[in-house]
């Protein structure tokens, strides 16, 4: 969750760290510091600051008073120890002879800190890193004693740390006795390398690509249990055996501009506005058009045969949060079109349920960052039993998309709020062109049933810019329920799906209390909450079970309830029970997800905006969840 840069080069470091840092305040952190070494200085110069990015900022004037060229700089999300300047990274040994800064959870920290303890070494912090920083200095002073070089005694300390520590980390480290040099090792927290030309030459690290878009676009992804040793000139990277490794520069496509909120006032906002956008970059490379006008699904790039999708037996997604909700909506798609069992697993606990898997079964693993710590875990678990992985992510090289047996990438564009929008949207149209292909090559479907899905696919882009053209209809409507307390959505079939995702994204952001229900589940204890003034979100966009809903909706207004209602166009009858309705453009039920969710967004997005929160950054959230 935290973040995390370095540099070393020819320029100053603290503006380009904080900077960096400024890059990724979307992941969530609550105190900020920066490490800088100047080469003519005697220590390592640690800044660090509790609350904003900005106090750091003010305290360095923007890192022009940290003199050095060669830095680290974290933004931190509490896990161990209450948010303090104290408990804020870097962290460091007596002296500052080693400087860390850290991304994830050490497990057994506690055990390290008791023999650390018995070595002599004091504590200052209650957090878990300070045990990597004294365990480095533990080792680095043994290997001095072997008369190793400073490169050597450096990889002898991190090598032995990486093997008696637990849990997860990426990792910035500097050596005071090395002012030139910048080190880096990681396993299950995302870390990448970037190379710097001109006239910032040097090297960089980051949690994240944003980070260093402004300064390259040329980056290596580290791999688990690998460490890179960085210097003005020169990129050197090693195994856990200390052995040297090659591994290719990947250059990064994303326009630094997409990084940027570009005129709106949130990155929030932009993000639901470039839905249209990202849905088709995501549906239309895939969807080809046959010489005598029909249409296919070509998901050739997923390595998978026609052969290989006819025996799969069984569906298994898994996802956490909204990319959870994802997956419940993909049960619905895969089972209905391809009469393919399906399940759908919260990821935080499929492991935990030793979970039955068929030799011939599809697990797919959601997740936008690809960095999902639940979700990885997952992963490997199906690839330790021998079954096909399939990935649905946004980042090119995560982990996740490294690890799986095959990626579908859903081409998003860097999503910065800590709210999904445009990354929910994709995965969705990401498991519709799955199902489609899953029931095409398994004789599931007739022709003109494909070609009509497929047709109603394509249109979902311009559907959804039809409904953004229409917000300040929600927005009027939020202002006006700002203050309400508690919020209910309700809908059944694929419309409950939406609800848990409409119920997340107003919760994240506004902080009402607020819960998803399955409409005819209300009778069974629900019901009793409902009293004058509670806001419920009534979804009925699927024909079939529309009269149900209705009737739902009849029976919480009688109860005090304040109705937002929301369909197909066309469905005029449901004015009957709400106060309040917007409709979406019909298109197939099966994909109406992709519709509905819009208006749900604007609403959380608006009454957030009314409550005056901080939409993008929601308190005690993070953009990228990688510790368990």
């Amino acid at each position: 969750m935290c973040g995390i840069v370095g540099y070393v080069g020819v320029k100053q470091a603290a503006p380009i760290l904080l900077d960096g840092l400024q890059k990724l305040e979307y992941r969530g952190y609550d105190s900020a510091g920066i490490a800088v070494r100047d080469a003519q200085a005697e220590h390592i110069e640690v800044v660090k600051a509790k609350g904003r990015l900005k106090n750091l900022m003010d305290m360095t004037d923007a890192g022009r008073a940290v003199r050095g060229s060669c830095g680290i700089g974290h933004t931190r999300w509490a896990t161990h120890g209450e948010p303090s300047t104290l408990n804020a990274h870097p962290h460091y040994s007596r002296e500052k002879r080693v400087v860390v800064v850290h991304n994830g959870i050490i497990e057994n920290y506690q055990e390290l800190r008791a023999k650390l303890t018995r070595k002599g070494y004091a504590f200052e912090t209650q957090t878990d890193t300070e045990t990597v920083a004294l365990l480095l200095d533990c080792y680095y002073a043994e290997a001095a004693e072997k008369g190793l070089s400073p490169r050597e005694r450096a990889l002898f300390a991190i090598r032995n740390m990486m093997i008696r520590v637990r849990g997860s980390y990426a990792l910035g480290i500097l050596f005071g006795d090395q002012p030139g040099a910048l080190y880096a090792a990681r396993k299950d927290s995302p870390l990448i390398v970037g190379r710097c030309d001109g006239e910032l030459r040097g090297h960089m690290i980051a949690s994240d690509v944003p980070a260093v878009l402004n300064y390259t676009r040329s980056v290596v992804y580290i791999d688990n249990l690998e460490i890179a040793c960085l210097t003005q000139d020169e990129l050197r990277l090693y195994n856990v055996d200390c052995e040297e490794i090659e591994k290719p520069f990947t250059e990064i496509k994303w326009d630094a501009a997409a990084a940027e909120k570009g005129g709106y006032e949130h990155f929030m906002m932009k993000e639901i506005s470039e839905q249209p956008r990202a849905v088709r970059d995501t549906l239309s490379p895939r969807i080809h058009e046959e010489e005598d006008g029909s249409r296919s699904v070509d998901l050739s790039e997923l390595g998978l045969t026609d052969d290989d999708l006819r025996a799969v037996s069984r569906v298994t997604l898994i996802g956490c949060g909204s990319a959870y909700h994802v997956g419940v909506v993909g049960r619905a798609v895969i089972e209905r079109l391809s009469r393919v069992p399906c399940e759908v697993d919260l990821a935080s606990e499929f492991r935990y349920r030793d979970p039955m898997l068929e030799e011939n079964a599809l697990v797919i693993v959601i997740s936008q960052s690809g960095e999902t710590a639940d979700s990885l875990a997952a992963l490997r678990l199906c690839k330790e039993r021998g079954v096909r992985t399939l990935a649905i992510v946004n980042v090119v090289g995560s982990s996740i998309a490294r690890e799986a047996d095959a990626t579908l990438y859903t081409w998003a564009g860097p999503e910065i709020s800590v709210a999904t929008t445009k990354a929910y949207s994709t995965q969705l149209a990401a498991l519709y062109l799955l199902a489609v292909k899953l029931s095409s090559v398994r004789g599931t479907l007739d022709a003109a049933r494909e070609q009509q899905l497929l047709a109603d696919m394509l249109a979902l882009p311009d559907q959804i810019e039809q409904i953004l053209a229409d917000k300040e209809r929600v927005q009027w409507f939020a202002n006006k329920m700002s203050a309400c307390r508690d919020v209910f959505f309700i809908g059944r079939g694929l419309d409950y799906a939406i609800s848990l995702e409409g119920s997340l994204k107003l919760k994240e952001i506004s902080y009402i209390h607020s819960e998803a229900y399955a409409a005819g589940e209300l009778k069974h204890g629900t019901i009793s909450l409902i009293e004058d003034g509670v806001l419920v979100v009534a979804l009925a966009t699927q024909p079939d079970l529309f009269e149900k809903v209705v009737s739902n909706m009849v029976e919480v207004r009688s109860r005090g309830a304040y109705l937002f209602g929301l369909t197909l166009c066309g469905q005029y009858a449901i004015e009957d029970a709400a106060n309040f309705t917007v409709y979406v453009p019909r298109t197939d039920p099966l994909f109406a997800t992709s519709l509905a969710v819009i208006p749900l967004q604007l609403l959380a997005y608006y009454i957030s905006c009314a409550r005056g929160l901080d939409v993008d950054k929601p308190r005690n959230l993070a953009k990228s969840v990688t510790v368990e």
